[in-house]
């Protein structure tokens, strides 16, 4: 009997994948005793152990990382095979993984995976939504929705839309408290802390003036509420327990509305914009290239209710 057979590899990757052979065993839609017996017969083969099994959690060995690493490889070469061997008349199908952030990911990219799934039913989405987008080396993922082109040049980052981040407070705030007229008042108000990825709480910048006359500062903010949950801070904000640095999405509707107002709308904040991040060998799956044009029309569209574009007016 061979050492290694191909069914193999993408079971070791989904069970890597998944952290568990429970997981693994939900994953694959067999039991969790197939599933340990199927590792088990592989690292009998092998004459290697590959996993490091505890009651509650397993991790890889070393022997396991290395075939890891060469099983995704293996399987990526042979997707991406059939793909240049069939992209012309490839039908969006198969199993499609999307990573987004949590509020943005729970407004806007489920429902639009909603919508997609009744375009194109012979795709199986699996949408994991997290606080910080994951590793780009890892291979959990065939597409991440995520704010900010990533500074690594191994995958490819589609811009979606343009986002900004805006400052803003609710009427009873400002009434309290005054409104700030140049950043630097920044620093006598309560301000709402989020952290964004490794970005350390209550770090601002903020940029004036236009052409060659631009500045920008670094305003430390203080304040008495923190989180790295976006739409508690926004709950908070429309409490009027102070100014709050948030993305146009998810704050639209309440500056229509007026519960929010924009506070120095003369400043400008860095730039969130929205990207679709996909590794290279995924650039001619026919599901991926389907799904990031799917979402990039709906978010381009006049008017549409997933169009971050279209927050302000």
């Amino acid at each position: 009997m061979d050492a290694i057979q191909p069914a193999d590899l993408g079971f070791f990757s989904t069970l890597a994948s998944a952290g568990s052979l429970s997981a693994a065993a939900r994953e694959l839609g067999i039991t969790t005793p197939a599933v340990s017996k199927h590792l088990a017969l592989m690292e009998s083969r092998l004459g290697v152990v590959l996993v490091n099994r505890t009651t509650r959690r397993m991790g890889l060995t070393p022997e396991g990382e290395r075939y890891l690493e060469h099983a995704r490889r293996i399987l990526g070469e042979i997707g991406h095979m059939e793909e240049e061997l069939g992209v012309s008349r490839s039908t969006p199908t198969g199993l499609l993984r999307v990573n987004a952030t949590l509020g943005f990911g729970r407004s806007h990219v489920a429902p639009l995976i909603s919508r997609f799934l009744r375009q194109y039913p012979q795709v199986e989405v699996q949408l994991q939504l997290s606080v910080n987008p994951p590793p780009l080396t890892e291979d959990a993922f065939d597409v991440c929705i995520r704010f900010g082109a990533p500074p690594d040049s191994r995958v490819i980052a589609q811009r979606l839309a343009p986002n900004r981040r805006l400052l803003c407070a609710s009427p009873a705030y400002l009434a309290r408290f005054g409104s700030p007229k140049v950043p630097h008042d920044l620093t006598q108000h309560n301000c709402i802390g989020i952290r964004q990825g490794e970005e350390a709480y209550g770090l601002w910048r903020l940029s004036s003036g236009r052409g060659g006359a631009v500045t920008t500062e670094a305003i430390k903010t203080r304040g008495n509420l923190t989180t790295n949950d976006g739409e508690i801070a926004v709950r908070w904000a429309l409490d009027g327990h102070g100014i709050l640095m948030r993305a146009e999405w998810d704050i639209a509707r309440y500056l229509r509305d007026g519960r929010l107002v924009q506070v120095l709308p003369q400043c400008c904040t860095p730039d969130a914009d929205i990207y679709a991040v996909y590794p290279q060998r995924h650039r001619l799956a026919a599901r991926v290239r389907a799904f990031v044009g799917f979402v990039a029309q709906s978010f381009a569209a006049p008017e549409s209710a997933h169009n971050p574009a279209c927050a302000i007016k």
